[in-house]
């Protein structure tokens, strides 16, 4: 298994193939340490038993991702990119929202989201709603500085060049600066994609219905239901991989023409 991964690897072939393989061989792996070594279950379950669980707990698994990723990461993670993507033209056209803003934004990304969490919970309740508002709070900021740094990413000439075709601001911004934008505008969507899932997961550590991904974690650690941890994992392992991949997909499509998408 390993010559075929470094065969395909090195051919360039195969881009979807190489990382399948390469993960069956993991898994492999991992069952045939946990066997060998005797690894107890509730420390190390082996992918047969969280396979089985997985196929056994589908509509838990199913009910789980709706409430955690449809309502609590999706909406909070379109909410956010889009309030930073808006605010980041604000800044762009006030300077003093520039100075003033930026800082505000940094010190709100630094704030610890074991902190944040359970004071949203209180606020917005134990559905969906906090959820959502802890990951706009991770999502605005990666966004928003990356948005300012591509509406800045123009040279002094294509700048020129507008003002002699008489362009106002609003003209340049949507035929020049935001297209130049883009690239960076994506870079923090995808690194949003991330913070989006982890937020909701981890807000529902600190309240939330008998129901999520976050809930169903916290609740068979205590159970000492490890399969079912590992499966709730695959599930938001997955979903973190499409998601990202579907951005990276929509990127190409917008971004056709950067250098970083050619070849």
């Amino acid at each position: 298994m390993w010559w075929i991964n470094t065969s395909l690897a090195a051919s360039g072939r195969g881009s979807f193939v190489v990382p399948a393989l390469f993960g069956l061989t993991l898994l492999g792996l991992w069952q045939l340490v946990v066997m060998l070594f005797g690894v107890p279950a509730v420390i190390l379950p082996p992918p047969s038993a969280i396979a089985a669980r997985f196929a056994t707990e589908i509509p838990t698994l199913w009910v789980d991702f709706v409430q955690t990723i449809i309502k609590g990461a999706l909406s909070g993670y379109l909410m956010g990119c889009g309030a930073a993507v808006a605010v980041a033209v604000l800044i762009d056209r006030s300077p003093f929202l520039q100075r003033g803003l930026l800082p505000v934004g940094n010190f709100v990304a630094a704030l610890p989201i074991i902190g944040v969490a359970p004071i949203l919970v209180m606020w917005f309740g134990f559905d969906w709603q906090s959820k959502a508002a802890v990951v706009v709070i991770m999502v605005f900021f990666p966004v928003l500085v990356n948005t300012v740094a591509g509406l800045a990413d123009t040279t002094m000439m294509q700048r020129d060049l507008m003002k002699t075709y008489s362009a106002s601001y609003w003209q340049a911004l949507i035929k020049l600066r935001l297209p130049a934008a883009m690239p960076f505008i994506f870079n923090g969507l995808k690194i949003a994609t991330t913070l989006a899932l982890i937020g909701a997961i981890v807000a529902e550590f600190f309240g939330s219905p008998i129901k999520g991904m976050g809930f169903r974690i916290s609740t068979e650690v205590g159970r000492l239901g490890l399969d079912m941890v590992w499966a709730e994992i695959t599930v938001a392992a997955l979903t973190g991989s499409a998601f990202y991949g579907l951005v990276g997909l929509i990127e190409k499509r917008v971004t056709f023409w950067h250098p970083s998408q050619r070849g």
